[in-house]
């Protein structure tokens, strides 16, 4: 189903730049909308990411519980990390499962790629299965401090009820993996 959407886009007419940090830039844009007027758009640039659900041999998958500031609190995520510039997002999430977790997959399958906060940002996450998992040495950055979980369906399902797993990315890969344990009789 084809259908023209010219419609709806927005013009760009201005940006300026008014922050850049280590790896994110936040600038004001200017757009005319579909209806003539004139708008602003906070947007904050990203390079893009990555998440992994890394699912061992017993069937369990490999989380991590970390401090995140922008939220003021711990969180129990599926590995994840930003690209490096011209980065592919295989690299980078082989990369990150090892650095965060100490393990390396030999099976990989790409899942799903989606913008994580569109009204604001336009960062887009890469995100992959990986499986056939070996012990590798956990790299974890200087500034870096988190644990690694192995935790089962139930238990994966239950912390997301329970609101322990709070994480939009993570919730997402843990409900796919459910389904695709149901569809497998698991």
């Amino acid at each position: 189903m084809s259908q023209n959407t010219d419609h709806l886009i927005e013009k760009q007419l201005d940006s300026e730049t008014v922050y850049e940090g280590s790896f994110i830039t936040v600038t004001v844009q200017t757009v005319e909308l579909p209806n003539g007027k004139l708008a602003k758009r906070d947007v904050v640039l990203h390079p893009g990411a990555v998440t992994v659900l890394a699912i061992t041999a017993d069937d369990k998958i490999l989380l991590v519980n970390q401090f995140r500031k922008a939220t003021n609190r711990l969180l129990i995520e599926t590995p994840a990390g930003k690209l490096e510039p011209g980065e592919d997002p295989l690299t980078s999430a082989k990369r990150e499962l090892e650095e965060e977790t100490g393990y390396q997959a030999a099976e990989w399958k790409h899942f799903s790629s989606f913008y994580t906060s569109p009204g604001f940002a336009d960062e887009l996450m890469h995100s992959y299965i990986a499986t056939d998992l070996t012990k590798s040495q956990q790299n974890l950055d200087d500034d870096e401090f988190l644990d690694v979980l192995h935790v089962s369906a139930e238990e994966a399902e239950q912390m997301v009820q329970d609101g322990r797993i709070a994480d939009a990315k993570t919730i997402a890969l843990i409900y796919w993996w459910l389904r695709e344990r149901a569809r497998e009789g698991k």
